[in-house]
This record gives structure tokens, C-alpha cells and sequence, in this order.
């Protein structure tokens, strides 16, 4: 397939110009013409850029691209990670909050659905795009329970949890990555417990007054969704060839 056409698929079925970010999403570094192999890495660092590399791939797609609306000298780090990529002939393609909001592969909806709730629906609101998704346990559960799901659908342990409101959880509220801040949607949305990636600091009170129980699975573990759902979707749609890149942050 066609780097060009594989890039203007994404910006289609990904509507990128449709949410307002600080990430320039799209096709950050052009590559081989030709793509028969995808890499997925939830960030756009040195190493993954090697492992993509070494996993002959043509194009790297990634959730934390290298490029978020500032010029960015070429020099130091920055000089490297480009010339890895050139040297390498290897595409870089980024999308960040539309792969979070997705409603078909997104990390909201694809953790809903490794989650197995029931009833997922959008809940909350980011610059007039649904922040997250909201569901139900098939059944009602204890939150440490709930928590040990968590862990099992991530593949890693979860980093907090602040059990701040009821002992027993069935409705579920999901933002992945750095969304700490938005207990306060989750909690206007009904929801029994909270599940984000990233431990806010600002949010503890805040949570703590609401009555919200707050599960942090992490920034990393909860973005790998939905890079692994958009790897599945491309690989039916066109016969490509995927492979994820595990790259654990542990944060």
C-alpha cells in the first residue's frame, strides 16, 4: 500500500482535523513509498524508532508523536530521533486525542470493551468532543475486584487507587491517559468509579470531596489500547502486516 494512501485513510477514519489538540497530528516524517508492515508504540522515542527498525517495518504510528504545535530546533535529542527515521527510510504518523475519543478504536472505547460493560456510552466534554466513555459491570463488583480486572486487561498492575466512594462498583467511567482533572465529569455522569491513566495530584481533593473512587491504571498501560484496536482494524481492512511495540513507561 501506498504511504500517501495509508496516511489519507488514517486522516479520514481518525477525523484528526476535527478535535482541536496541541499535537500536530497526521504524517509527522514522510518514509518509503511503499508500506507492507506497521509499527505501533504508544510514544515517539529513540528506541522505539529502533525497534521499528529492527521489526522492518515502514511506518511507525504513535500516540505521542515528536511534533505538538512549537517549532522544535533540530539538534540534541531531537536530531537523533529524525535522523533514526530518516537513515531508516521509516514513516512517523501520530495521533493523539482522536485516537483517544475514537468511537470504534479508541482507548475510551476499546478499554470499555476489554472491560466487557455494557451499555457504553460517551460521557463528559473536552472543546465539544466527548471526553470519555461510561458503562456497566456485567455485575456489581468491589472495587478491589474491579481493580484486579483492570490489571488483567492492561497486562500491568495499577498504579493508585483512592476508594473514596462506594465498596461496590458497577458503572464504569473511562479517560484514558493524563485525565486526573476530569473526576469531576466522571462523577457528574453517575459514574461509581473512575478509570484514568496518569496519578493527578490536583485531582486527590478534589475526588476525595465528590465521594469518586479513582482507579489509575497508568498513562502508558491505558494508551496501549488503542494503538493494539487501530493495528486490528488496519490489518483486516488492508492485508498490512502490524506488530506493537511494548515499550512500558511503568508511569
Amino acid at each position: 500500500m501506498k504511504q500517501g494512501e495509508l496516511a489519507s485513510y488514517l486522516d479520514d477514519y481518525l477525523q484528526i482535523k476535527a478535535i482541536e489538540d496541541s499535537s500536530n497530528n497526521g504524517l509527522q516524517v514522510e518514509g518509503a513509498d511503499q508500506v507492507t508492515r506497521l509499527a505501533f508504540a504508544v510514544d515517539a522515542s529513540l528506541i522505539a524508532f529502533e525497534a521499528a527498525r529492527a521489526a522492518a517495518a515502514q511506518m511507525l504510528i504513535v500516540h505521542h508523536g515528536l511534533f505538538w504545535g512549537q517549532p522544535i530546533m533540530v539538534t540534541g535529542i531531537h536530531l537523533r530521533r529524525l535522523q533514526t527515521l530518516l537513515d531508516a527510510g521509516l514513516a512517523l504518523y501520530a495521533a493523539h486525542l482522536p485516537l483517544d475519543f475514537h468511537h470504534q478504536v479508541g482507548n475510551n472505547v476499546t478499554l470499555a470493551r476489554w472491560l466487557k460493560l455494557e451499555g457504553v456510552e460517551p460521557f463528559g466534554d473536552y472543546k465539544g468532543h466527548a471526553a470519555g466513555t461510561a458503562g456497566r459491570l456485567a455485575q456489581p463488583s468491589s472495587l478491589g475486584q474491579f481493580a484486579a480486572q483492570v490489571e488483567q486487561a492492561l497486562g500491568e498492575p495499577v498504579l493508585r487507587i483512592w476508594p473514596f466512594g462506594s465498596e461496590i462498583v458497577q458503572k464504569v467511567g473511562i479517560v484514558s491517559g493524563g485525565a486526573g482533572p476530569l473526576v469531576s465529569q466522571a462523577a457528574a455522569a453517575g459514574v461509581d468509579v473512575y478509570l484514568t491513566g496518569e496519578v493527578s495530584h490536583i485531582a486527590y481533593h478534589e475526588a476525595q470531596e465528590l465521594g469518586m473512587n479513582v482507579v489509575y491504571g497508568g498513562h502508558y498501560a491505558t494508551e496501549t489500547a488503542g494503538l493494539k484496536s487501530l493495528a486490528e482494524h488496519l490489518s483486516g481492512r488492508f492485508g498490512l502486516e502490524t506488530v506493537f511495540l511494548d515499550l512500558s513507561t511503568g508511569a
